[in-house]
């Protein structure tokens, strides 16, 4: 019997995100929860150094996975000289196989990036940028407790394109404390007047433990409105829509072609591998989280927790992260587990059907929150 190429095939990869946590910034800012902190140069190359040897001990993935995308999240990555996060990506590649096409971004704070950085990161491989400038209006930076102005970040996205960058990103942020719709609309034509790619808009959260949830907390007065808070993310998305980018999760928008697929394998529930500090995994329904203290990390100790997701996990991820979506899900097999409730919210009009598949209406993007819940049983 003579073996040809249709006996012997080459077992397919699955697909693999891959998401490294850089937990260094130059100053925390006065809204950041996220695991975050300055630190000096001597700690951020030991950080470095332990999580090359982190890698190395996910060689087995290798065998089950390529690679489709690469995310460097902080804190600032982009706080790292240019060769520490070159080594990274390159101990990545030189552990995992990368399909041809894969998406690596890199996020930046304005001011934190040269041309000299950003020409190593595409020598890498690293194709897209996504910077956080959250606003144009100077006055607004400074109350955020941002460390660089429009300047900085104009001339930050600059050096950027004539590195070569052909997928740039843009963070702006809404509902601030005592900001206008006429200062979101401003800040809004500034940025479009630059073309980027790929924009994420989203609201002011107050979240615990922040110098601004102490501040306002108890004068929730500084901050705009509800109604406000609505009448800015209408206006955002109806310009951007406007404007040629498509609207495909509920704070994010890009031109064709431009989806960030790395997010977008989250809210789709593809597996991932975290390296770094209070880093997540998800990996055949199986959830594991690392270390989250620095000094543990730095001795070397990568493993936290480890959670196997039920039945019921799973199904609750399904819905209230794929709904997130403006394409929403198909219900399929979960579907019939949650018949009542998505009755309940069509007759509410916070979710529509077309074509098999649940969306939320426009009604239901503003009650995202309580629709969410419904899914958690």
């Amino acid at each position: 019997m003579i073996k040809n190429k249709e006996t012997v095939k080459k077992t397919e990869k699955k697909p693999l995100e891959i998401y490294v946590h850089i937990p260094f910034c130059i100053r925390k800012c006065a809204y950041c929860d996220f695991l975050s902190a300055p630190a000096a140069r001597e700690v951020q190359k030991a950080y470095v150094e332990q999580l090359l040897r982190e890698i190395k001990t996910s060689e087995k993935l290798s065998e089950v996975y390529e690679v489709v995308t690469v995310f460097f999240g902080g804190g600032t990555p982009s706080i790292l000289k240019g060769e520490q996060l070159c080594c990274i990506l390159e101990a990545l590649q030189n552990h995992f196989p990368f399909r041809e096409d894969a998406e690596i971004t890199v996020e930046a704070n304005p001011g934190t990036v040269d041309q000299d950085k950003l020409l190593k990161y595409q020598e890498a491989g690293v194709n897209r940028i996504s910077f956080g400038l959250q606003s144009a209006d100077n006055e607004e930076l400074k109350l955020l407790g941002r460390i660089h102005t429009w300047e900085q970040f104009l001339e930050s996205f600059q050096t950027a394109r004539e590195a070569g960058f052909q997928n740039i990103n843009v963070d702006l942020m809404s509902a601030l404390p005592g900001q206008t719709l006429n200062s979101v609309c401003r800040t809004l034509d500034l940025v479009l007047a630059l073309s980027p790619e790929h924009i994420s808009a989203y609201s002011l959260m107050l979240e615990e433990g922040t110098p601004f949830y102490e501040r306002y907390k108890e004068h929730p007065e500084y901050l705009p409105s509800e109604e406000e808070e609505r009448q800015m993310y209408y206006r955002i998305r109806d310009r951007l829509c406007t404007c040629g980018y498509n609207h495909y999760e509920i704070s994010n928008y890009a031109k064709p072609g431009y989806v960030c697929r790395h997010n977008l394998g989250y809210w789709e529930r593809r597996d991932y591998k975290g390296y770094g500090t209070g880093a997540a995994s998800l990996l055949e329904n199986v959830r594991y989280t690392n270390q989250a203290e620095l000094s543990e990390y730095l001795k070397g100790d990568f493993a936290g927790t480890k959670e196997v997701l039920t039945e019921q996990a799973v199904r609750e991820e399904y819905f209230f992260l794929g709904l997130r979506k403006m394409e929403g899900v198909e219900p399929g097999k979960y579907g019939e587990y949650y018949r009542e409730q998505i009755q309940k919210l069509q007759m509410q009009k916070l979710l529509e059907e077309e074509d098999g598949r649940i969306r939320l209406t426009r009604r239901g993007i503003d009650l995202s929150n309580y629709v969410m819940a419904q899914f958690l049983m």
